[in-house]
């Protein structure tokens, strides 16, 4: 099947299977997967116009509302945490869809700037993870619910406070504080980044809820998702909205394909968020940082060739 906006021709399973995989396992870190979608747009279909990032925003858009829904359901969603994102990453996505536009359309240029965000993220994620498997048996540990699943009566988020200084909530008899000016700030900036890269953001403000500001994996999924639906929208708008400027290049998103992958997408980010509570977080937190470094490390050599 061919698809003239960008130019792939591809079967039409391949999209949907290949979203299938990655949302199911990447929606668990509370991430849509779009990050490593967007590598095997690049470097599997050959699809490097500035429009891909608008279409793996529409990806997020078509995928991400399933797996929200079940956290929901399942009484897991942080509302003050989502609001936050939501405040900071919406203008930021904006002035990253600019960016992409007018100062990354070179795809190696492009794959530099990706390589470096995402090493930055995943490198930090397990240095982290590798310090904790390091520690001393009397070091003090993670909170327990960050530690292990178990999914119960307690297993649901209750918010204690919602105001301009603190977002706290409970979990598994623990208590999470959170600065709320310190997420709207990174949220923001992961917003411009997130917009470039057109991820939507929740692949790098994931990792930084749980290895910055110590939030259980378990709580911060359902936000990030919703987040990243939010900003997801807004930047296919935006891309829409700037393409009549740029008629010398693909700006707009390629909707079929976007679409074949967003079907995908909703099976694995249903499954995911289902079967998310039954895994230790330990284990999704490797996962997501082991699948970010080795993405950025292989953009890093498709630069330098």
């Amino acid at each position: 099947m061919f698809f003239p906006v960008s130019g792939v021709e591809v079967s039409p399973l391949i999209p949907p299977l290949v979203a299938f995989g990655i949302s199911f396992f990447a929606s668990m870190g509370g991430i849509s997967g779009a990050f490593l979608l967007l590598p095997f747009q690049m470097s599997v279909l050959g699809y490097t116009h500035p429009s891909v990032s608008a279409t793996n925003q529409f990806f997020n858009v078509v995928a991400i509302p399933a797996g929200v829904c079940r956290y929901i359901r399942e009484k897991r969603m942080v509302w003050p945490l989502t609001l936050a994102v939501a405040a900071g990453t919406l203008p930021g996505v904006f002035i990253g869809a600019l960016v992409r536009v007018v100062w990354l359309p070179d795809p190696r240029l492009f794959k530099l700037f990706a390589a470096i965000v995402l090493l930055y993220i995943g490198g930090r994620l397990v240095r982290d993870l590798l310090g904790k498997s390091g520690s001393k048996p009397g070091a003090s540990r993670e909170p327990r619910g960050i530690v292990k699943a178990c999914p119960g009566p307690d297993f649901v988020v209750e918010v204690r406070e919602f105001s301009s200084r603190n977002i706290i909530y409970t979990f598994q008899g623990e208590t999470h504080r959170a600065p709320t000016a310190g997420i709207f700030l990174l949220s923001f900036i992961v917003g411009i980044v997130g917009g470039t890269y057109g991820i939507g953001g929740g692949a790098i403000i994931s990792p930084f809820f749980v290895s910055w500001f110590r939030l259980p994996v378990h709580t911060v999924s359902g936000a990030t998702l919703m987040g990243t639906f939010l900003t997801s929208v807004a930047g296919v708008t935006f891309y829409m909205l700037i393409a009549p400027f740029f008629p010398e290049r693909p700006v707009t998103p390629d909707w079929a394909l976007g679409l074949l992958f967003g079907l995908g997408g909703i099976a694995g980010m249903y499954l995911g968020a289902r079967f998310q509570k039954f895994v230790p977080a330990t284990a999704i937190k490797w996962m997501l940082g082991l699948a970010i470094t080795a993405t950025a490390f292989k953009y890093m050599l498709e630069f330098f060739r």
